[in-house]
């Protein structure tokens, strides 16, 4: 028999206690001493000494595995210590008439100790179980023919159990820890979401409040400009709105306002001096992305190849430009992929679209330019 008669505390076997109450038909060995005992007063406790075991063994290691799953390496030492004694008490009442049989009881209070007790507990009561077991058959007589080997069994009970507990202390260690990881990314998300959400919407609502403040003055004064402005207001509600549907759905490659503002702190890290756009409203939505990756891809050569210390960002709604004082081509923008992309895939992405990129050294002047132009 091994101390596995606990069954495994992992969420996955909510039914341990039956495999638990699998290995209790080793005490078979003391119902058929009881059995065979002399009918009278003390077969009649042991009998029913014996049923209250088999129930409080399975109440304990229930709490065991409870306590496990809850935190491995803290045991509810006070209730566990309590089993403990009710078990060793029930198994002292089966004594009078099962004889030696009961030192099989042993090999079940060793294993819950080492289960359920911190291992600097459960081990010395393992071992003082199987010098007290070893010290019944010496010295009771009648138990030295048939009790051999039940002290070697409760010590196997105690390593085998305490070789399964510390895998099974590991695996649940590692389930908290998988849990604890899974709670981070969902924060670390709703972060991302949120930071999106605030790049998207901070400018746009403010410009969308402006303009019809704008245009509900120009009713009364100029109505063909009013008409313009609400114009203006319905294309940059949409394009937010279109943003903001994009990042709900997960489907949102890269933010144009957010790799400005990347930009920004990328360049400051850096020490290089920056020009960048106030804001994007009046890139249409259809040029935002495209736009997006072109800022963080010479922005990223900017950084990591030019040896510039300053730079300028030209949006307009049509196009963007980079601009540097760095290397020029000596900085072999080329040879970095960036994002994984690099100038060799922002070209394919302006193929893709019809869009025109050109990027090189700046004729006359020192430094390098990528501008993008949007199909027309």
């Amino acid at each position: 028999m091994t101390p596995s008669v606990l069954g495994p505390p992992g969420r996955g076997f909510r039914h341990g206690w039956v495999f638990a109450a699998i290995w209790l038909f080793y005490l078979g060995e003391n119902l058929t001493a009881l059995l065979g005992a002399r009918p009278g007063l003390w077969r009649d406790i042991g009998l029913a000494a014996l049923g209250l075991f088999v129930v409080a063994f399975l109440v304990l290691t229930a709490a065991i595995r409870v306590a496990t799953r809850i935190q491995p390496a803290r045991r509810a030492g006070p209730r566990i210590w309590i089993g403990l004694l009710i078990l060793l008490g029930l198994a002292a009442l089966q004594v009078p008439a099962a004889g030696h049989h009961t030192l099989v009881c042993g090999v079940y209070i060793a294993a819950a100790a080492v289960m359920g007790l911190p291992l600097r507990q459960g081990i010395p009561v393992a071992i003082g179980l199987a010098v007290a077991v070893e010290l019944a058959i010496r010295l009771v007589p009648g138990w030295n023919a048939g009790g051999q080997g039940y002290a070697l069994a409760v010590v196997f009970a105690g390593a085998a159990t305490g070789g399964i507990r510390l895998a099974f202390d590991r695996q649940i260690r590692l389930i908290h820890a998988r849990q604890e990881i899974a709670d981070l990314a969902v924060t670390g998300e709703r972060a991302r979401i949120a930071a999106e959400l605030h790049d998207i919407l901070g400018h746009s609502l403010t410009v969308v409040a402006v303009k019809a403040e704008l245009a509900q003055r120009l009713l009364d004064v100029d109505l063909e400009r009013a008409r313009h402005e609400l114009s203006d207001l319905e294309s940059l509600a949409r394009d937010a709105l279109a943003d903001v549907r994009a990042t709900a759905l997960n489907v949102r490659g890269i933010s144009l306002p957010g790799e400005i503002a990347a930009a920004k702190a990328a360049l400051a890290a850096a020490d290089v001096r920056a020009d960048l756009p106030g804001a994007a409203d009046e890139v249409p939505t259809r040029n935002r992305e495209l736009f997006a990756w072109t800022i963080r891809e010479a922005v990223t050569n900017i950084v990591r190849h030019s040896r510039a210390r300053h730079a300028t960002v030209l949006l307009r709604p049509d196009s963007v430009e980079i601009i540097d004082d760095g290397r020029g081509a000596d900085a072999d923008p080329e040879s970095d992929s960036g994002s994984g992309q690099g100038l060799a895939g922002l070209r394919r992405r302006a193929d893709q679209v019809g869009a025109r990129l050109t990027a090189g050294s700046r004729p006359g002047e020192q430094g390098f330019r990528v501008r993008m132009e949007a199909p027309s």
